[in-house]
């Protein structure tokens, strides 16, 4: 019998709740923390292609900005629901706290099927988001950037109706640009590069060797692909993917950069040469020591986690493991590194990307690594200190750093009017 899906929004009050205790939280501040500050709701009539009009329903949701503008990305998927991105837009201000940037956190969505649509038609309904949530965004207000099934190209889009709507040219109203339009190098990898960093920090705590262990990746997208290739290069072996068309396992280990010309060239990691095709919850309960879940969210839960051999997991995904099964991963001694820490590089290069474009100068790629590196292997430092600290996993270690900072910020700035 397979399990309900938990909503994503009661997941991340609860690990705001679990946090609050810890960190003795004053109740209202606590409430506070719970609320977005703003929701915005709006329909996109569009026309298709075929010249008839479909409406479709997106959303932003601006959690909280006590620290800074409010940042996080904007989906296409037809699942994405609203408290979906209610979710989203609180984890990225704890994401962006618990890697100490100055922003908030907010997310956006939109309920459509990007695979069925026509480039075209990905661009009128692009722009009609973009000129529908105009109001609420810009440079010091709110600075949106791509996420699952949105690119370089939706974000030039996004950012043009901007620009056209308030006379300007503005490049730091978004990030994850084109770089010929003020994109920052090194962001196309910064998730998987940083997850990375963070996962090299782990395999110490837990003195794993790198160059004899194995990995699993659920979820071979940019995030997932990346990580794979970049972690590869520190030693361990690739025995397991999957992507939205299915699973595959190596017994001997596969070279990720062919895996990734194999997905280009094919659209799917299945029928790799040399695979065999498994389940979603084999890949997810392989015996490898690294596990990176970096898909969608709820994909670890209470049943998939009893079986979890790795030692370290790794969250490229948002949420992808539930506060029910974390429980089950600590009792069994696995070593989760949270996906507000684990795949925070994207949020720290879309910052660097945004002081770039405000100071209009540009750092070469390996300037941007170096700072990344720093920010995340700081961070990390943070929250395994925070863990010792309080006793905690790294989850619970994370929403510790994470809100206590927030909640500074909040307690600071007071109440107006």
């Amino acid at each position: 019998m397979s399990q309900a899906k938990p909503n994503p929004f009661e997941n991340a009050l609860e690990q705001l709740r679990i946090a609050a205790g810890y960190l003795k939280l004053d109740e209202g501040i606590h409430q506070m923390l719970a609320h977005p500050k703003r929701e915005v709701t709006v329909s996109l009539p569009v026309k298709m292609d075929d010249g008839k009009i479909k409406v479709f329903t997106g959303f932003r949701v601006q959690h909280n900005d006590a620290r800074g503008p409010f940042k996080g990305g904007i989906r296409y998927h037809p699942n994405v629901s609203l408290d979906e991105v209610r979710a989203l837009s609180s984890w990225m201000t704890w994401k962006t706290s618990v890697v100490n940037i100055p922003f908030g956190g907010g997310k956006g969505g939109i309920i459509c099927d990007p695979k069925s649509m026509s480039p075209g038609e990905l661009e009128r309904m692009t722009r009609r988001f973009a000129f529908a949530i105009a109001p609420i965004i810009g440079p010091y207000k709110d600075v949106p950037a791509p996420d699952v099934y949105t690119n370089a190209q939706t974000m030039a889009w996004i950012m043009d109706v901007y620009n056209m709507i308030n006379g300007v040219m503005s490049p730091a109203v978004i990030t994850g640009k084109p770089i010929a339009l003020g994109g920052s190098l090194g962001r196309d990898r910064a998730t998987g590069r940083g997850a990375v960093f963070v996962t090299v920090e782990a395999a110490k705590v837990k003195k794993l060797d790198l160059k004899k262990a194995t990995f699993a990746v659920q979820g071979f997208g940019n995030a997932g692909s990346n990580y794979a290739e970049i972690l590869q290069e520190h030693g361990p072996k690739l025995m397991g993917a999957s992507d939205s068309s299915g699973a595959i396992m190596s017994k001997t280990g596969m070279d990720a950069g062919k895996l990734v010309a194999y997905k280009e060239k094919t659209g799917s990691v299945s029928g790799f040469p040399g695979s065999q095709p498994i389940s979603n919850a084999e890949l997810l309960q392989m015996d490898v020591d690294i596990l990176s879940p970096a898909a969608l969210e709820n994909q670890i839960l209470p049943d998939i986690a009893k079986g979890v051999k790795a030692k370290i997991v790794a969250e490229c995904a948002n949420g992808p493991t539930t506060p029910e099964a974390d429980k089950i991963l600590a009792k069994n001694g696995v070593f989760v590194c949270p996906d507000i820490l684990a795949n925070a590089g994207g949020v720290v290069v879309s910052y660097l990307e945004w002081v770039q474009n405000l100071e209009r100068i540009a750092w070469s790629e390996d300037e941007v690594n170096s700072m990344l590196e720093k920010k995340m292997i700081g961070a990390f430092k943070d929250v395994h200190d925070a863990s010792v600290k309080y006793n905690v996993d790294m989850r619970t270690g994370a929403m510790i750093t994470a809100v206590g900072r927030v909640a500074e910020a909040v307690k600071g700035l007071g109440l107006f009017p």
